[in-house]
């Protein structure tokens, strides 16, 4: 696979990511937010609704804009979202939702994933060519 392939795949799915996670700082405190947190449980928890709409938020601008000198840190940042996504299957499956709801965080994180994989490839390739 060339470079141009693999920074193609990678802006592809970053920004996927980015398009699934972003909206959710703007949404975190939506009455849909404020349901999901009680369907699961965890009524009068504003902490964790709080955290879990910045933190993936700051994960993803990190992921986007840091340089990278900053590589151990992107990597905190890919390894954040994937607890959140890992975590968000484990309650969908645990409330017996639909299969549709289910899903959504293994699509999530499987692109997540693959940003992961072709930022690797990329960062190989430039460490080859010095």
């Amino acid at each position: 696979m060339s470079t141009k392939t693999t920074k193609i795949i990678y802006w592809i799915a970053t920004i996927l990511i980015a398009a699934f996670t972003l909206p959710g700082l703007f949404f975190m405190n939506s009455e849909m937010a404020v349901e999901g947190i009680k369907n699961v449980g965890l009524e009068g928890v504003t902490r964790l609704q709080q955290l879990l709409g910045y933190a993936p938020s700051l994960a993803v601008l990190a992921i986007l804009f840091l340089p990278k000198s900053q590589s151990h840190l992107k990597e905190w940042a890919y390894a954040g979202l994937a607890f959140v996504y890992i975590g968000a299957f484990w309650a969908h499956v645990q409330l017996g939702q639909t299969a549709a709801e289910i899903a959504m965080p293994v699509v999530t994180f499987i692109v997540l994933m693959t940003s992961h994989y072709m930022w690797h490839k990329l960062m190989k390739g430039a460490s080859m060519t010095k």
